[in-house]
C-alpha cells in the first residue's frame, strides 16, 4: 500500500490500469502530478515483499528511498522494494501529465541475494545501449496489454522483461556464469529477436550475420531456435514478411510502389517477395493492397504504378 497525496486539488483525474498474472502484476498509470509516501507503518499493515520495476513514460519521477535520491525522465528504468519506506514525487509534462509501467514480482524471482540487489535499489538502471534497451522495448510492448496481445502474450513477454532485468543485474555485477542456463538463454533470444527486427532492411541479415553480431557460433544460434517453432531464416522471412503486409494497407505509403515496400523490408527480388508474400497470405501483394484500400474507401487513383 503507497499513500498518495494529490497536488491538483478536487479536478483530480487519473486512469490506470492492471494486468494482473498471478505472483506478478503489471499496473499502468496516467495522472497529473503527486506525492507519494510509504511509511513503515504501512509496510507493517500489508508488505507482499515485491520488487517493482518502473519504466518512466512520460514526465520526471523522484524518489527518496534505501537512503538514496533518484530522478528518473522518460525512458528510464528505476527499481525500489516494497519493504522499504519511500517518498516519491513527479512532475509532469507540457501535458499535464505523468504515466508510466511497472512490473511487481516476487523478490524470490531474482537469482540474487539480497545484498546483490542493495546496489541498483534507487538507482537508473542502464538502459539507453545493450540489454538495457531490449528491457525497455520488451517493457513498452506490454503497454499494448491485451488489446494487442492475448494473455498468454503478455505473461510470455512478462517472463522475458523478468529474463532480461536479471540478465542486465547480472552483466552489471559481472556474474553471467551464475545465470541459470534456461534464463541465459531467454535473454540472449529476446536480444537476438530485437537484433533482427531491427535489421530487417539489410537483405544480407542471415544467421551468420545474426550470431557473429552475438558473439555466438551459427551452430548455437540454430539451436536456440530449436523450440521457436521457426527457423532462423524462418523468423527472418515472417517478420519481413508482417511489415510488408502492414505496409501495403497504410494509406500513408499509398506513393510507394509495391516492389518499394518489398525492397524497405528486405526484400531485393520482387518476383520472389511476390511468390513468398502469395504463399504466406492466399493472394498477391496487389490483391492484398487493393482489397485493403478498397474497404478504407481510398483512391486507387493515387497509387501510380503497382510495381
Amino acid at each position: 500500500m503507497i499513500e498518495t497525496v494529490f497536488r491538483t486539488g478536487d479536478d483530480f483525474k487519473a486512469k490506470a490500469r492492471m494486468l494482473d498474472l498471478g505472483t506478478v502484476q503489471v499496473p499502468m498509470e496516467i495522472f497529473p502530478s503527486l506525492r507519494v509516501e510509504r511509511t513503515p507503518k504501512l509496510i507493517r499493515q500489508s508488505d507482499p515483499e515485491q520488487y517493482h520495476l518502473t519504466l518512466s513514460l512520460r514526465g520526471d519521477f523522484g524518489l527518496a528511498h534505501a537512503g538514496r535520491e533518484a530522478l528518473i525522465t522518460p525512458g528510464d528504468l528505476l527499481l525500489f522494494d516494497s519493504s522499504r519506506p519511500l517518498s516519491g514525487w513527479t512532475t509532469a509534462d507540457d501535458t499535464d501529465l505523468c504515466s508510466d509501467l511497472r512490473i511487481q514480482f516476487p523478490k524470490t524471482s531474482l537469482p540474487f541475494r539480497p545484498d546483490q540487489i542493495e546496489p541498483f535499489i534507487a538507482r537508473p538502471l542502464p538502459c539507453r545501449e545493450g540489454i538495457g534497451a531490449v528491457l525497455s522495448t520488451c517493457l513498452r510492448e506490454l503497454t499494448a496489454g491485451t488489446a494487442k496481445y492475448g494473455t498468454a502474450d503478455v505473461s510470455r513477454l512478462t517472463t522475458i522483461a523478468l529474463d532480461l532485468l536479471t540478465a542486465l543485474l547480472a552483466h552489471e555485477l559481472d556474474s553471467q556464469n551464475s545465470l541459470p542456463q534456461e534464463t541465459h538463454n531467454r535473454a540472449l533470444l529476446a536480444r537476438i529477436h530485437d537484433f533482427i527486427d531491427q535489421n530487417l532492411a539489410d537483405p544480407d541479415l542471415s544467421p551468420a550475420t545474426i550470431a557473429a553480431a552475438h558473439h555466438i557460433s551459427t551452430r548455437h544460434l540454430h539451436r536456440l531456435f530449436q523450440d521457436q517453432g521457426l527457423t532462423v531464416a524462418a523468423r527472418i522471412r515472417r517478420r519481413r514478411l508482417e511489415h510488408c503486409h502492414r505496409d501495403l494497407t497504410d494509406p500513408r505509403l499509398l506513393s510507394l510502389p509495391i516492389n518499394g515496400i518489398a525492397a524497405r523490408w528486405g526484400f531485393p527480388d520482387n518476383a520472389r517477395f511476390s511468390r513468398l508474400f502469395r504463399a504466406t497470405y492466399g493472394l498477391s501483394p496487389r490483391d492484398h493492397r487493393a482489397m485493403a484500400l478498397k474497404s478504407r474507401g481510398c483512391d486507387r487513383s493515387t497509387l501510380g504504378s503497382p510495381f
